[in-house]
């Protein structure tokens, strides 16, 4: 199943064959969108901030129309916005409503993914975690924002990869990205970041010792933990616009050239 959705491409030369050598590298629009992607992460493209595609064309050295590609699966993945018969987009505020919401979510699909692997616990299982858990003390210790938010992320899709449930993997991966998000601002908010890996090591131990009520539990009580610190953290905005994750048709307006 494919963790990103497909994007239709009218590139077609007439006269050439569609199945002929793929480039090694990725293709353009897909190296736009990931190089939009991390902007939007890391917070180098900010909430309030307007961009246009000429602008951000120039930025990457790009034409337009990879940008507009990449615009239109951001746009449907709920990390930007565009108003109607203006030109440009600007990246969806993170305000407490919306936080809140993907939280629960979380929590919900967290326990289910540690219940689920605690059903079938290996002890490969419990020595990859706990390499995970050692790499994230390390970044915690060093206070290294980037390589932590990493490897927060990747214990947790460690989890959900062991639950050996391909659906429930597939429904959390637009997640992860408005979570890259929440956990940058999390954990630049708060001094104890040796906790959340406390709290990730006794989930593994649970799932290990194949407990799954616990690890159930202790799973939830994490998400529900951590949604409570990252909600103190932000400000209280009156903006309560939730991005529209939908995959229904979106639009990104054409600018002229």
């Amino acid at each position: 199943m494919r963790s990103t959705p497909f994007i239709a491409l009218d590139a077609h030369v007439a006269g050439s064959s569609s199945l002929g050598a793929l480039p090694a590298v990725p293709a353009r629009v897909e190296q736009t969108y990931r190089a939009l992607l991390e902007a939007i992460v890391s917070g180098e493209l900010r909430p309030g901030e307007r961009h246009t595609q000429e602008g951000l064309a120039q930025r990457l050295g790009v034409s337009r129309q990879p940008i507009l590609q990449a615009l239109l699966l951001l746009r449907r993945q709920g990390l930007i916005k565009d108003e109607p018969g203006r030109y440009g987009i600007e990246v969806n505020p993170l305000t407490r409503h919306f936080v809140g919401q993907l939280y629960a979510v979380r929590g919900a699909l967290d326990a289910l993914a540690a219940r689920s692997a605690a059903q079938h616990p290996t002890a490969a299982l419990l020595s990859e975690g706990r390499q995970l858990i050692a790499a994230g003390r390390a970044a915690a210790g060093r206070g290294d924002l980037g390589p932590l938010v990493d490897a927060d992320i990747a214990f947790h899709r460690f989890i959900y990869a062991a639950a050996g449930n391909a659906l429930l993997t597939e429904t959390t991966e637009v997640h992860w990205l408005h979570t890259r998000r929440t956990m940058a601002t999390y954990l630049r908010a708060v001094d104890t970041l040796q906790t959340i890996w406390t709290e990730h090591e006794s989930i593994l131990d649970a799932i290990a010792r194949g407990d799954a009520q616990a690890a159930e539990r202790l799973a939830r009580e994490h998400c529900e933990h951590s949604a409570g610190m990252l909600l103190d953290a932000l400000p209280d905005a009156s903006l309560t616009q939730t991005p529209n994750l939908t995959d229904s048709p979106t639009e990104i307006i054409q600018e002229p050239t």
